[in-house]
């Protein structure tokens, strides 16, 4: 029995679930063209960063006035800061050589958490030939005197004022960290977002005892983080019309299986390729076929949300009564998993 793997997201026909994350190994070109030849679907590219727009913009807009003022005859000699190729300038040629390489979707990705000039480039991006966006905000809220309604604004302004800027779809990647993520979710929606990545993996500092600094430290995901992405698409699938993609502790075809099953349109894959390799795309997609195959599915789209809330024997266990259950079952030694 043959099995169609092909899915939507975001309004794209994919030829499979498996989408490469933004992430560093998607910078080069020849990276791009290996995911493509193991069996992904779409690209994300890593992301343009505001702060690496606005400090590149701030010192040639700098270098620019300390010229002129020095040697007045030089201004004629320097571009206006809007056609000046800059250091993001580098993204834009990587999204044009991509499109033109690839045979499949290229999405282009933003990280910032601020309105501002530099959502300019979303629109740079679109016109750089990306079939989609992916805006990552990625925001850690230390000011006491900002308060949770203030932070959704923050947010919803954000995606706002991108969609305002682009044609192409968009897609928000966002963190968990909601008080009521159903209700933000529709926001987002309402405010022009065609999907959702669910989640946004915010990487945590640690403190070097030797030099007593602190520092960034890069873990990679494992299969145990996808149970939090997999809880809420089940839990959210029923309640939006949008894309919704999964992303963090996707390693495994059993991985990509339960994702599709609780409702997700896309997984997307990082850390899973740094440990393997672009050829475990190819591993991924022989796992599900044989999954698929073997429960006699028919398709991705066939089996896709069949265990959401809304569907699951049992809705509860995707909320409190699932909590209480785990509990008890761990509630004498040696209890295993």
């Amino acid at each position: 029995m043959s099995v169609d793997l092909s899915t939507q997201y975001l309004g794209l026909e994919l030829k499979n679930p498996l989408v490469v994350s933004a992430c560093s190994l998607g910078g080069k070109l020849d990276n791009l063209l290996r995911f493509e030849d193991a069996g992904a679907a779409a690209v994300v590219l890593p992301s343009l960063f505001e702060e690496q727009i606005e400090h590149d913009e701030m010192a040639i807009h700098n270098f620019y006035e300390f010229t002129s003022e020095k040697y007045p005859e030089a201004l004629s000699f320097f571009p206006e800061l809007g056609d000046y190729n800059t250091g993001a300038e580098s993204y834009l040629r990587l999204v044009e050589e991509a499109k033109a390489s690839l045979r499949i979707p290229v999405i282009g990705s933003l990280n910032g958490t601020s309105v501002g000039g530099w959502t300019d480039y979303a629109r740079r991006i679109e016109g750089a030939g990306a079939d989609a966006l992916e805006l990552n905000i990625y925001y850690v809220v230390t000011d006491p005197e900002m308060t949770a309604t203030d932070v959704e604004e923050r947010y919803l302004d954000l995606v706002h004022a991108v969609r305002e800027s682009i044609s192409i779809p968009l897609a928000v990647k966002i963190g968990a960290a909601f008080s009521a993520l159903p209700n933000m979710a529709r926001k987002f929606a309402n405010a022009g977002a065609d999907g959702l990545v669910l989640f946004n993996r915010f990487l945590q500092p640690d403190i070097d005892l030797e030099s007593l600094r602190v520092h960034p430290h890069l873990v990679l995901s494992t299969s145990e983080e996808l149970r939090l992405p997999l809880r809420w698409i089940a839990i959210l699938r029923p309640q939006l019309e949008i894309s919704l993609a999964a992303t963090t502790g996707v390693h495994t075809a059993a991985d990509v299986a339960k994702l599709l099953l609780a409702g997700a349109d896309a997984t997307m894959i990082a850390s899973a390729l740094y440990k393997h390799g672009p050829g475990h795309l190819t591993t991924l997609l022989d796992g599900l076929t044989a999954w698929l195959t073997e429960k006699e599915y028919e398709s991705v789209d066939q089996m896709r949300g069949s265990l959401s809330q809304i569907n699951a024997p049992d809705p509860d266990a995707f909320e409190r009564a699932n909590y209480i259950k785990t509990l008890i079952h761990f509630g004498d030694f040696g209890a295993t998993t």
